[in-house]
């Protein structure tokens, strides 16, 4: 059976936390009755705020940059992914971007597959960085194929070991895999027939919207979902597949995929330990059997495929409100990082985590003013990560400077520990980031910001300068010899 559409675009909001604590808190103050929207003197001081500083910020984007892009959005996107790199040139190199359009049903959802031109390092002009306009679409950024999807596009995931093979979570309890070069282009007009997806993923008892995962060791794929349950997938598992009967799958309740149209396989597993919705999960970075999850519980539990289907360690109460996303550190496995709707950031160090519940994370990372989105660590340092939250701030972190200004006593700084970027070019809730696998400090994000921009939300590509991270002495004797240039210039 087919679902119902919903009559607006979904927002990046979980539909538990804190968004639904607090309208339940305005339903109670207001005698039961639905609370309405608050409008008035409150909200313009808000926005007043907002303004200012981001007014403040866009005066500083020549200093703070090295390479920054915006494109305006026509529809709300919920999630943004790095594809392949297509060309790499002299000044830039061109990388395929994946990204979410949630409309209002006038036209379909569609998965968004663009060609981004990414300038290297130390090219762009100060000048240029600076006059970007908020308004317009950027020239760096454009479409190369739409895929109609069956659904809201909630969450986009790449294969690594082929970043040409995709898997999208919707409204329903399947997990969708796109090949995105065999798919055709196709039009987004109202009444325009689904694109089919080369492989569907069921094993889900209910829907599944936010916690999806891909593995880096092997072409596995994992989900969670509002059945409490995490999911593991081989894709590999399609070749037997396709050798019997591959549609006899019948699909499962709330589904809104033609299953019959469609290949399909079933789990390698099912593990049941969380007493809520999952929202997110995450691979081992070398394993396709261990992965952790977390979810509206506030638990984190870490899983092992290869001793069954219980959890190896549940960490209750990691937060003190529901947990919102994971990641897991490439460089060193040991730390796991969580982020929640209380609007922290912990991170675990899975050596001083038992199975017998509740353990202190080696840190507490406190930044944000809003309920956390997302967490990942940096691709190129090991201590660095970024988050991004609902108060539309995307923070870098280095857990390394946490220590160093212990060490130092520095009381100059008024940043949390560990903070040394914040990226404010949002306007309104970072939904989704991810860092560059090929150009490692080199971020794109993207925001749900349609009211206040006027369009549909916003999408960033955007380099801090390397100024910021790299080593001080290395920096000092840079700016020594800049400094030792103009005075000789000044003296001719």
């Amino acid at each position: 059976m087919e679902a119902t559409p919903p009559s607006e675009p979904r927002k990046r909001g979980r539909p538990k936390g804190s968004t639904k604590a607090r309208a339940e808190k305005e339903r109670e103050a207001s005698g039961g009755r639905p609370a309405a929207k608050m409008r008035g003197s409150v909200g313009v001081k808000k926005n007043s705020a907002a303004d200012e500083s981001y007014a403040q910020w866009k005066l500083l984007v020549p200093v703070l940059y090295d390479w920054f892009a915006h494109h305006n959005l026509l529809w709300p996107s919920l999630s943004c992914r790095w594809g392949p790199v297509l060309e790499t040139g002299t000044y830039k190199n061109k990388q395929r971007l994946y990204l979410s359009e949630q409309t209002d049903q006038t036209v379909p959802n569609t998965l968004i597959i663009a060609n981004c031109d990414i300038v290297k390092p130390r090219v762009a002009a100060a000048n240029h960085i600076a006059n970007f306009n908020e308004d317009a679409r950027s020239p760096f950024v454009k479409k190369y194929k739409t895929i109609i999807h069956p659904g809201e596009v909630n969450r986009i995931r790449e294969l690594p070991q082929n970043k040409n093979i995709v898997a999208t979570h919707t409204d329903c309890p399947e997990v969708l895999i796109w090949d995105v070069e065999a798919q055709p282009n196709r039009q987004a007009v109202l009444g325009a027939a689904e694109s089919r997806p080369d492989l569907v993923l069921s094993g889900h008892q209910d829907n599944a919207e936010f916690a999806l995962a891909m593995c880096p060791a092997e072409p596995f794929v994992l989900s969670g979902g509002k059945d409490k349950t995490v999911v593991l997938w081989s894709i590999q598992d399609h070749v037997s597949t396709l050798a019997s009967d591959a549609n006899q799958y019948t699909g499962s309740a709330g589904s809104i995929v033609k299953a019959a149209d469609n290949p399909s396989i079933g789990p390698r597993g099912v593990f049941q330990g969380h007493e809520d919705t999952v929202e997110d999960v995450q691979f081992c970075p070398s394993s396709s059997q261990q992965f952790c999850s977390v979810g509206d519980d506030s638990c984190l539990i870490l899983w092992d495929a290869r001793i069954g289907g219980n959890p190896v360690v549940k960490v209750e109460k990691a937060h003190n409100a529901d947990l919102h996303c994971v990641d897991w550190n490439s460089h060193d496995e040991n730390y796991i990082l969580t982020g929640s709707a209380d609007h922290t950031v912990s991170m675990f160090d899975r050596r001083n985590l038992t199975s017998d519940g509740v353990r202190s994370p080696i840190h507490k990372f406190e930044g944000h003013t809003a309920p956390v989105l997302c967490v990942q660590w940096s691709p190129e340092k090991c201590s660095v990560f970024g988050t991004s939250a609902e108060d539309g701030l995307l923070n870098i972190w280095d857990y390394e400077k946490v220590g160093q200004q212990k060490e130092s006593g520095s009381k100059s700084s008024s940043a949390p520990p560990g903070l040394f970027f914040q990226h404010a070019g949002h306007r309104d809730k970072v939904v989704d980031f991810q860092w560059s696998g090929s150009d490692p400090w080199t971020v794109v994000s993207v925001s749900d910001d349609g009211e206040i921009s006027g369009g549909g939300g916003s999408l960033q590509i955007w380099r801090m300068t390397d100024l910021l991270y790299r080593p001080e002495e290395e920096v000092l004797a840079e700016l020594q010899k800049f400094k030792d240039h103009v005075v000789e210039c000044a003296k001719v």
